[in-house]
């Protein structure tokens, strides 16, 4: 038998290493917007470059209201802008992958900007749980309930690392497309100025306020209070004593209305309290 001849292929050369910090520093000289997306290569990316510094004095109102009130959980974290801001989210977010957490991989840094990739696929939005518990609301409480508890437990993904959230409103929560709850957001980090057990308890008010509305609307708040009171006697004694001290010194909260007659941010903390009561 006649074998056939061997045919020599040529050896395909490696694709180019894209070079990512050539294209930040390009990007950064143009780019109007804070934030932008672009198609590189087969990967989609973002540039966020360096905003205008923040000035300090809403900071220091916010500071004195906290010692007033008694409510040291509420002492603010300055994000001052600027090249601070990008030097504190590469960073954050650095940290926060090396810990095995689901953020935006940093592919390239200098001091006014940085490069990362998308979260999601290419040329599709990587939606944030909150937009999805909101649109979740008309399905009824067991669709509301089943994405709260998600993000409940990224949350606690996050604590049980050692670390905390900067922001932990359900907006700067996004489910990526294999399901699992990435993270966005870390122009502050609250360890800088706080205690991690304050840090747990600040990353904890922030969600139970941007979500609690939504588990009123769909009629899941009962059953979200019951997770919630389970969830917390589960994190220890630290964080227990700051939230206990916390909503007791939050008690004024129940005489607010749950209707939006004073508005959509009132409406907010009293179903945020019932939560949490």
């Amino acid at each position: 038998m006649n074998l056939p001849p061997i045919t020599e292929h040529p050896e395909v050369p490696p694709a180019p290493a894209v070079d990512y910090a050539g294209f930040l520093a390009r990007q950064l000289q143009t780019q109007q917007f804070n934030a932008a997306c672009y198609q590189l290569g087969d990967e989609q990316v973002w540039v966020k470059k360096a905003n205008t510094p923040h000035g300090m004095a809403r900071y220091r109102v916010m500071g004195a209201l906290a010692l007033l009130f008694g409510l040291p959980v509420l002492q603010p974290v300055p994000n001052v802008g600027g090249n601070i801001a990008i030097a504190t989210e590469v960073q954050r977010l650095r940290d926060l992958a090396a810990r095995g957490l689901r953020v935006p991989t940093v592919l390239a840094a200098q001091d006014n900007g940085f490069l990362m990739r998308h979260l999601g696929r290419p040329g599709q939005n990587t939606p944030s749980l909150g937009n999805e518990i909101e649109a979740a609301v008309p399905a009824g409480p067991e669709a509301v309930l089943r994405l709260w508890a998600q993000g409940l437990r990224a949350m606690e993904l996050v604590h049980n690392q050692g670390t905390c959230l900067s922001q932990a409103f359900a907006r700067n929560l996004v489910r990526c497309p294999d399901g699992v709850v990435g993270y966005v957001d870390f122009e502050d980090d609250p360890t800088a100025v706080l205690p991690l057990p304050l840090c747990h308890a600040r990353d904890a008010l922030c969600y139970a306020h941007s979500t609690a509305i939504y588990l009123r609307q769909s009629g899941a708040l009962e059953d979200a209070r019951a997770l919630w009171a389970q969830w917390i006697r589960s994190r220890g004694p630290a964080l227990q004593g700051v939230m206990a001290q916390t909503l007791r010194r939050l008690s004024p909260a129940r005489h607010l209305p749950q209707s939006r007659k004073l508005g959509r941010d009132v409406q907010r903390v009293r179903a945020a309290y019932d939560l949490l009561a």
